[in-house]
């Protein structure tokens, strides 16, 4: 941190010899402010300072700058997101946004869900950047507009829409350490009523090994291509379409494994415009999501496991606003779900359907109050009905002042895996996982296979079965913006209580010694804290910005046991302790505080800019280690606080060109993991300093 404190000093000091009074360019924050337009929050066009709601907004601009191309690596970078490891070092990480897990977390592509959460995750990495123009993010429950899933947010990438007349576009090439490659083209051309763009990327790497000792790599070699077609067709003044495609496909090599990952979108959307108060959507959605992994006995090639996983979701969509009058839009809006999944871990396929209406009203009783009410209802097949209202207001008490507040509820129905799910782990010693909706007849098949002792069932044979509520919440948010001139301060304290979330439970013993783990709606928990995001531009051509979030992330249950007297044991003694509320640490994987300051700098003259951004997360804990079911300060899984820092600089040439270099994790952070011991040796967190060099053509 030292050295971090010194780079910064060096670097303020040579911004400031510079010219201080030199021409804005189309990279300074003033011109970024066009950008900000949000879809996202309200499902139609806002000006992002104009909303109630707590919103991130990440510009195409900041993206190119930084040199990220996957968004896992971009949402890193901002106040109140983070990507969280799973407790198995080297898997694939998790967005956590106010201290919520990924699971409920909406992701979208132009305002349409992707899937493939194979184990509850969604890997961000397997989107590619080249071709968007911004990144929206709306903080806490947002069923109200979306549904299940969007519990604890919502994420939506919003690609480009060609402009010009002429073809455009660009191409580049990426060098990275461990040998990564990243290249990508993209075309783009409007011509009359007629719009398309078509993008293309590569990504491919050696991988990397944060466990030598072990045998295997931690991160993979592997390849992957994203293509990318979009249509645009202005049939006339009021009816436009937009139609669009994507095919992400993936490879691990892991000879004689097998390990492959496939992705298609689909997309069609008409824009209908019969008069000027009235604006229609009409909605087709298709996807489809797979993944193929084989694990071969490396001398008789005889498949130890086996884990297909093919996903589809079909959806239409129509949606209705009235421009009531000026600053007053009634939306309506409903569809239809039709999902299913074919897996090598379920029994049978299995089918969800669900049918939803929603509606919403965006009105300013007078002009210094901006109000918006709206809910959503879902009938589903399989779980109970659900009613996700929410409610948020604007009031300005100035030109600079302004405070703002939501309450909403969301939902996330029970997912095909906690349904549906017939698994034994044959490597991992034999322990079986059913799903709800299968416990009772996988219990039947143990105990008449002499598998398990009836006698020794933990539960009542009577409650197998018994059906899963959804998981739900309520989230608050107050907020205080203060904007004047080129600075402003964003405040803002968050709450979200979490109900009925599923969690797993012993369902019998097996008479190998091994356990049969079943789903049930039991942990209540909580998330708070506060956020506060930072943005000034001392001169023309520097922003400076900054962002800070404090968490506190229980589970209530917990919180009740240890006051009525709950005990650890202490490693270092072995004695056993009764623990006190401070010695609680809290959910696993969230850190108290997490930390992130940006500067952007660029020179016109030299047609240059240069940018460092600094990360910090302070201390968490992987998982419990001494057996009583939580996190608390004896045990022994906590990663110690941390920060690294990414460069960039770029530079233009002639124009056209562009030569960018770079370095994430600038001061080679590794860390170590709790895992490490005499028998795996010393196991790391992170591979250390990641040099890159880019070279990009725009024409």
């Amino acid at each position: 941190m030292k050295r971090t404190v010194i780079f910064f000093l060096i670097l303020k000091s040579t911004l400031y010899s510079q010219e201080v009074f030199i021409k804005k360019t189309s990279d300074s924050l003033s011109s970024q402010q066009l950008e900000e337009v949000v879809i996202s929050a309200t499902r139609t066009e806002r000006q992002l300072s104009s909303l109630p709601l707590p919103v991130t907004l990440i510009s195409k601009s900041q993206i190119v700058r930084s040199g990220n191309i996957r968004l896992n690596e971009v949402l890193n970078e901002q106040t109140g997101i983070i990507m969280t490891p799973d407790a198995t070092i080297g898997s694939s990480d998790g967005v956590q946004i106010q201290g919520i897990a990924s699971d409920y977390i909406l992701v979208l592509i132009d305002g349409v869900p992707v899937i493939g959460r194979s184990s509850g995750n969604l890997d961000l990495s397997r989107f590619a950047i080249g071709n968007i123009k911004q990144v929206e993010v709306v903080k806490g429950p947002s069923s109200s507009l979306f549904g299940s899933e969007a519990l604890g947010g919502v994420i939506n990438i919003i690609t480009e829409k060609p402009k010009s007349d002429k073809i455009s576009g660009q191409a580049s090439h990426r060098y990275a350490t461990f040998n990564g490659q990243n290249t990508n083209v993209s075309i783009n051309q409007k011509i009359n009523n007629i719009g398309y763009s078509l993008f293309i990327d590569r990504l491919s790497t050696d991988g990397y090994d944060l466990t030598p000792e072990q045998e295997g790599q931690t991160i993979n070699p592997s390849y992957n291509y994203t293509f990318n077609g979009r249509f645009f067709f202005d049939i006339s003044k009021k009816l436009k379409a937009f139609t669009s495609g994507r095919y992400f496909f993936q490879e691990f090599d892991v000879s004689p494994n097998t390990s492959e990952e496939k992705d298609l979108n689909a997309h069609l959307r008409f824009d209908h415009n019969p008069t000027k108060k009235i604006a229609l959507q009409y909605e087709l959605y298709y996807t489809n999501y797979i993944t193929d992994e084989q694990t071969l006995d490396s001398i008789s090639d005889e498949i130890l496991f086996e884990n297909d996983f093919n996903q589809r979701l079909l959806r239409p969509e129509i949606r209705f606003n009235y421009n009531v009058r000026t600053n007053n839009t009634i939306t309506f809006g409903g569809g239809y779900n039709f999902e299913s999944l074919k897996r090598t871990l379920f029994a049978d396929n299995v089918t969800f359907d669900s049918q939803y209406i929603f509606g919403q009203y965006d009105f300013k009783p007078f002009e210094k109050l901006n109000i918006i009410a709206g809910a959503r209802f879902d009938n589903h097949s399989v779980y109970n009905s659900q009613l996700s209202p929410k409610i948020s207001f604007k009031y300005d008490f100035t030109s600079n002042i302004s405070i703002k507040a939501s309450v909403g509820s969301g939902f996330k129905a029970p997912d095909f895996r906690q349904l549906y799910l017939d698994f034994t782990n044959a490597l991992g010693g034999g322990y079986t996982v059913f799903g709800k909706e299968v416990e009772a007849a996988g219990i039947q098949r143990l105990i008449d296979n002499d598998e398990v002792n009836e006698s020794q069932l933990r539960v009542d044979i009577s409650e197998l079965g018994e059906p899963l509520d959804a998981e739900s919440s309520i989230g608050y948010n107050l907020g205080f913006v203060y904007k004047k001139g080129k600075t402003k301060v964003d405040i803002n304290f968050f709450r979200n209580d979490f109900k009925s979330l599923i969690d797993t439970r012993i369902l019998a013993p097996k008479t190998n010694g091994q356990n049969v783990f079943g789903y049930i709606n039991r942990n209540e928990i909580y998330t708070q804290g506060l956020e506060v995001d930072l943005k000034h531009e001392p001169f023309q051509n520097l922003s400076l910005s900054a962002g800070y979030q404090l968490l506190y992330a229980y589970d209530k249950e917990v919180k009740e046991e240890i006051k009525n007297g709950k005990f650890a044991r202490d490693p270092l003694t072995g004695q056993d302790i009764r623990l006190s509320q401070s010695d609680y640490f809290g959910l696993e994987n969230r850190s108290r505080h997490t930390a992130n300051f940006k500067v952007f700098y660029t020179i016109p003259k030299w047609n240059a800019n240069a940018n460092l951004r600094l990360v910090y997360r302070s201390r968490f804990g992987l998982t419990d280690f001494n057996g009583n079911g939580f996190l608390d300060t004896f045990d022994n899984s906590f990663i110690k606080g941390f920060a690294l820092v990414n460069l960039a600089l770029s530079k233009t040439f002639y124009t056209h060109y562009k030569f960018q270099v770079g370095a994430n994790n600038l001061f080679d952070y590794k860390g170590t993991s709790p895992f490490s011991n005499e028998q795996t040796g010393r196991i790391l967190v992170n591979p250390g300093l990641q040099l890159f060099a880019r070279f990009n053509y725009q024409f």
